[in-house]
């Protein structure tokens, strides 16, 4: 009955973000959007893409530093390829950006990772971009409320945000400290003084205790990985704002870097707060619109910023799905050479 009402709730989120967007498409104008795109060229979103292609090859990297000698066996290319085919269940399913974690650990396994480290791995690389997300959304504030002022109302929506980050700041603190105390131990525990009884973690007790160990050990012994991946994850997150920068470049707009980091900044903390809407649909595109209003683009530069970025989503979601079936008939092809050799 819980998942048939969470299933209802997830499709009127969907119906809603479309109409917000469809709204907002008829509100500014389809043909004040067509005649921005049509100027562009297929040149211009070839280089459009650029950035986010070394986006998800620098946080790749950021997880090999996380995963360690594990990871010698995994060449980095594989790695990548695992790391789309994950995010790409992140993007298109409402999990809150984990639904993807648990797919990249079980596929680390065919390059004989065991169990406790691939997962270990992608707890901790998680941590570690979320960390180097929320730096660079402060920073990015911080600059928002420089460029615009503390009196303007775009001052005031930028401290208003801070405050919020803030909240998100001692919530990753809380959540590293659960780590440091057995973050599986601690959600089993929890779930047994609630006398709930879920039977994906009853049945890999043993699994999970043993990525808590892992987790516990890496932050004892390998600290100096810690913070080298946050900080390639923090280059990950500059390559965003210089796709924000490239396409306001195209778009014909006036923009300096530092605006162009500020709104991507900006941007990335919209997109997260509606992570509970599918696609963040509806509202990471309004967000957008009234975003680059506050830096003082127009309308329909707005929306068609928005656009384009989803243009790039569609693009990295059709190559983690090509990737994600790649892998699979990898594993198919591999377990039937297994039991080919037993027969």
């Amino acid at each position: 009955m819980v998942l048939c009402e969470s299933h209802v709730v997830r499709y009127f989120l969907l119906a809603f973000g479309l109409a917000v967007l469809g709204l907002l498409i008829w509100h500014i104008g389809p043909t004040n959007i067509y005649e921005t795109t049509a100027r562009l060229g297929p040149g211009a979103l070839v280089v459009m893409l650029c950035p986010s292609v070394l986006m998800y090859v620098v946080e790749a990297y950021g997880w090999r530093v996380v995963l360690g000698p594990a990871g010698r066996g995994v060449p980095f290319w594989r790695l990548l390829t695992i790391r789309m085919a994950g995010e790409v269940v992140n993007m298109t399913t409402p999990t809150a950006y984990l639904g993807g974690e648990p797919l990249k650990a079980y596929l680390l396994k065919q390059y004989r990772v065991p169990v406790e480290e691939g997962g270990a791995s992608v707890v901790i690389a998680k941590t570690t971009m979320t960390i180097a997300e929320v730096g660079y959304i402060l920073l990015g504030m911080a600059l928002g409320f420089i460029l615009l002022g503390a009196g303007s109302s775009g001052g005031s929506t930028v401290t208003a945000a801070v405050l919020s980050v803030g909240l998100l700041v001692c919530s990753i603190g809380a959540f590293v400290f659960v780590q440091r105390r057995g973050l599986f131990a601690s959600m089993l525990a929890v779930a047994k003084a609630l006398r709930l009884r879920v039977a994906f973690l009853e049945s890999r007790e043993e699994d999970l205790r043993a990525i808590d160990r892992t987790i516990l050990q890496f932050y004892h012994h390998r600290q100096g990985a810690f913070y080298a991946s946050i900080g390639i994850y923090f280059l990950g997150w500059m390559a965003e704002a210089l796709e924000v920068f490239v396409i306001l470049h195209y778009l014909g707009g006036p923009t300096t870097v530092l605006s162009a980091f500020s709104i991507g900044a900006l941007a990335v903390f919209i997109k997260g707060g509606s992570f509970f809407i599918p696609g963040s649909l509806g509202a990471q595109d309004g967000g957008n619109v009234l975003l680059l209003k506050t830096f003082g683009y127009s309308e329909v530069t707005g929306l068609t910023f928005a656009l384009l970025r989803r243009f790039r989503e569609l693009v990295w979601i059709g190559i983690g799905l090509l990737c994600l079936v790649l892998l699979d008939k990898r594993n198919i092809q591999r377990e039937l050479n297994e039991r080919s050799f037993r027969g």
